[in-house]
């Protein structure tokens, strides 16, 4: 079974509460928070970037 690279987002920095992503070998990708890291979210990219793009618009 594939183990996966998780990588910390970079707006996490040093704090407690971090996301975390990693991309599969099927293209989907997966998420998971540091607080509960057996829960994990799968997402096709797409999803993601739409997503992504939802909360930067609705951070203005």
């Amino acid at each position: 079974m594939h183990e996966p690279t998780w990588q910390k987002s970079s707006f996490s920095e040093d704090q407690a509460n971090c996301i975390y992503l990693a991309a599969s070998p099927d293209g989907t990708i997966r998420l998971r928070e540091s607080d509960d890291p057996r829960t994990v979210l799968t997402t096709a990219p797409q999803g993601l970037a739409a997503l992504l793009d939802h909360l930067r618009r609705s951070a203005t």
